[in-house]
């Protein structure tokens, strides 16, 4: 398990799309996981999401561009390097992610 902890309580999930802009070095929603699930916790209200990493990442396959329109791109700028992330609302992303276990046949 992957683990995620933000200090203040926001509505949305910040997934990560670059972890290294400039060289364009995948964030964790692109990457290839080497856990089952990230714990996505807000450490004020103690409220932990435990997103299934597959269906993370197809949500994301399936609806990344849209969400970058939609919801803009935050940047942090680090000592040599940024990251970019998408700021998904809890109420967008809990959905798609859960569409992205629905395969047609």
């Amino acid at each position: 398990m992957d683990k995620k902890i933000r200090m203040v309580d926001w509505s949305d999930i910040l997934l990560e799309q670059w972890s290294d802009e400039g060289r364009r070095s995948p964030g964790w929603v692109l990457k290839t996981l080497a856990c089952d699930f990230v714990a996505y916790a807000f450490a004020p209200s103690r409220r932990c999401f435990l997103l299934p990493g597959a269906p993370l990442q197809r949500a994301w396959r399936q609806n990344g561009r849209g969400w970058i329109q939609e919801y803009g791109q935050r940047r942090a700028l680090n000592p040599g390097y940024a990251t970019a992330s998408v700021p998904v609302p809890i109420d967008a992303l809990m959905p798609a992610i859960s569409q992205a276990m629905v395969i047609s046949v």
